[in-house]
């Protein structure tokens, strides 16, 4: 019989996840991912001890877990060029979700769990986004982490290398567990304590038969390319031509799945309030379009030349009452 300590200790392989939907790759452009070291090699941060059992009341934030070892590689307090980008990306979801016409569900750093036989936990990679583009098709977790072979991967996982390096190891995790989507955002900002050879972009891996092959586009944000998003995520504040390429990716994921903004709550109201306002001037344009054919044809029938346009612009034409309008026609001796 094994004991507590073999199962800690076991090579726990993760199984497939159950719903995880199979996406055609584009020719892949780079050599993948390497298989990850038994060691881990996460520069920028440093092993603490950290016990099964104190998991749950622990408050910092770590790259990853490993049970056997009970210990987590704990990065320093992160600042803004590591936080915003993964922020950015959630109000960038939000709007292409609002397009679409259907929700995306952010999870922000969540774990993600392998664990053994019993339940319990045996390793944890922590990502800096997890981003489900179809959560109502996905099992998601209600609480806790997100646990391999038990719920559905995120459609992307981001990470964001401002001062560390996921391609010597953490993206070999992320390659043997399965993901289907990590992004990899080197920050415009450069830090003192980057590691050496990283140049600020932004890197697209896609599963291919089970290896990772770098992508220019996303697959499960289709038509948003690599370098697109990097420039979005490092924006002073988003621009028009990133408002445009929001809009698009929204409206071919709506195409796809026969949604558009009237079905999104929010749009939807903002539309018909819209409308309204449109219907209310266009009542208003109406009656002074009326108002002013009223006038012209009685100065014309009493011989009174008017020049072209007239009488738009006169203040109160669409407030004062027909019989003032017609008593002033009446009365006066020209325009």
């Amino acid at each position: 019989m094994r004991t507590e300590d073999d199962l800690a200790t076991a090579d726990v392989r993760p199984s497939p996840s159950p719903r995880r939907q199979a996406r055609t790759a584009p020719a892949p452009e780079l050599t993948p991912a390497p298989a990850p070291a038994s060691t881990p090699d996460l520069p920028g941060c440093r092993p603490v001890p950290l016990r099964r059992h104190d998991l749950d009341t622990f408050e910092g934030r770590f790259e990853y877990w490993d049970g056997a070892a009970g210990t987590a590689w704990v990065m320093d307090p992160a600042g803004v060029a590591h936080e915003q980008p993964s922020e950015r990306l959630v109000g960038f979801c939000a709007l292409i979700a609002a397009t679409r016409g259907s929700p995306i569900e952010c999870l922000g750093s969540t774990g993600l769990e392998l664990r053994d036989e019993r339940g319990r936990r045996q390793k944890i990679l922590q990502a800096d986004q997890c981003v489900y583009v179809y959560p109502g098709r996905a099992l998601i977790p209600r609480g806790g982490g997100i646990v391999v072979g038990e719920h559905d991967f995120p459609d992307v996982v981001l990470e964001v290398d401002h001062t560390t390096d996921v391609r010597r190891w953490k993206l070999g995790m992320y390659e043997s567990w399965g993901f289907p989507e990590v992004w990899v955002e080197v920050p415009d900002q450069w830090s003192r304590s980057r590691a050496r050879g990283r140049r600020p972009g932004l890197t697209i891996h896609v599963l291919e038969e089970g290896r990772y092959r770098e992508s220019p586009v996303s697959l499960a944000f289709p038509d948003w390319r690599a370098r697109a998003i990097h420039e979005a995520l490092n924006e002073p504040e988003p621009t028009g031509w990133t408002h445009a390429r929001l809009e698009r990716v929204g409206r071919v994921l709506g195409e796809r799945e026969g949604t558009g903004p009237d079905d999104h709550p929010l749009m939807r109201s903002l539309r018909d309030e819209g409308r309204a306002e449109g219907r209310a001037e266009g009542r208003v344009e109406g009656r002074i379009e009326g108002r002013a054919k009223l006038v012209r044809q009685m100065l014309v029938a009493r011989g009174i030349a008017v020049s072209e346009g007239f009488p738009a612009g006169v203040p109160g034409l669409a407030d004062a009452p027909e019989d003032v309008l017609v008593r002033a026609a009446l009365a006066c001796g020209g325009e």
